[in-house]
């Protein structure tokens, strides 16, 4: 068995001659790119900041001064969208570092707070080194099911994974507490591999952040209307919601449809920059659509690219798309892609299908899920 075989799928190595042939292609395309970045990489943000804080505005002031419910609507989706903007074009890519280069402070990928509950060190810690450094290696990437999520064969069943799909809904629906509450590694605590007493400095900084947003969208912002805080507070809860469930629709699009593959811990082993390119390629997938689709998901419909170089401003994997797919062809490579809804239908079917208890698997039912 190779490195790059594993229970749920098997898969041939291509040699060292086509991983580095890939690696000097990928290396070269993003050298092009980066030299190219200026004036209209910083129009481009500008002016999606621009756009997003017009919506938050206009959602706040609708919620605040409707008193029928269609101009309430309105104004829950305007500012369910601006939050929408905030944490997938804006503040995602931001501290990625994509546009550390401009030197603005207020755009820096070490100092940028998001309209999240997730503190922005957390994220950094949790997702910009771990995620897309072990992208979808079992053991090592958290962010594979979130700890919560059975989406592999490698991962030992038990009885409570029958309940999965409602735990999806759930996750989806408090998306932004389970990333915020990410890096507690809950499945450690249970195992007792960590204390809670290491966990004191992030449970800290998660309560400061969490209260940060719970005063903001429940206690500011209603208190502003007065009699009417109810429904503002009504109004934030729904924005909340609609962000929520839109990023985890489109993460989990990402990273779970049925295409993605998984892998054993021992491919980080002497991995080369080939290797690694080719495990990002494997473990993605891309879905398709209009220009709103792509801001709306932060260009992660281009998950590939953003896997490939999560550094690049991401309204440029459009453009990089189409060399990548030529590069993957050229060298016999898989480019997973397809439609937005029917890449969604196949993490469903994922969630589903790994729930079910497996035709060998070992009765767990007195162990902890």
């Amino acid at each position: 068995m190779n490195a790059y075989t594993n229970l749920s799928a098997s898969y041939d190595t291509p040699s060292e001659k086509t991983l580095e042939s890939l690696a000097c292609e990928l290396d070269s395309l993003k050298a092009q790119v980066h030299a190219d970045l200026g004036e209209r990489d910083a129009r481009y943000i500008r002016n999606i900041i621009k756009l997003q804080r017009t919506l938050e505005i206009a959602g706040r002031g609708l919620i605040h001064f409707s008193f029928t419910p269609i101009p309430f609507a309105l104004g829950v989706m305007s500012l369910g969208v601006a939050k929408i903007i905030e944490n997938m074009e804006i503040g995602h890519n931001v501290m990625h570092g994509q546009y550390d280069w401009m030197n603005d402070p207020k755009l820096h990928s070490t100092t940028y707070e998001w309209d999240t509950a997730c503190d922005a060190d957390s994220w950094r810690r949790t997702h910009n080194y771990e995620h897309h450094t072990y992208t979808n290696v079992i053991g090592k990437d958290r962010d594979y099911g979130y700890a919560v999520l059975r989406l592999s064969d490698d991962e030992p069943w038990h009885p409570m994974r029958r309940f999965q799909f409602g735990y999806y809904v759930a996750l989806s629906v408090f998306f932004q507490w389970g990333v915020a509450l990410h890096e507690l590694e809950t499945e450690k605590l249970q195992r007792r591999e960590i204390t809670l007493a290491s966990k004191k400095p992030f449970l800290k900084a998660f309560a400061k952040k969490g209260f940060k947003q719970i005063f903001k969208d429940y206690v500011f912002f209603p208190l502003l209307a007065g009699p009417f805080f109810l429904k503002v507070a009504a109004g934030n809860m729904i924005a909340n919601l609609i962000r929520n469930l839109w990023a985890s629709t489109v993460i989990f699009c990402g990273h779970f449809t049925e295409g993605a593959k998984t892998f054993p811990a021992s491919v980080c082993e002497n991995e080369s920059k080939g290797h690694w390119y080719y495990r990002q390629l494997l473990g993605s997938g891309n879905f398709e659509g209009g220009r709103a689709l792509h801001i709306l998901s932060g260009h992660l419909s281009y998950q590939i690219e953003h896997h490939l170089f999560p550094d690049i401003p991401a309204h440029r994997y459009a453009e990089m798309s189409p060399r990548v797919r030529e590069i993957c062809e050229a060298h016999g490579l898989p480019y997973n892609t397809g439609s937005f809804w029917s890449q969604y239908k196949t993490v469903l079917k994922r969630i589903i299908r790994f729930a079910r208890k497996p035709a060998t698997a070992p009765d767990l039912s007195m162990t902890t899920a």
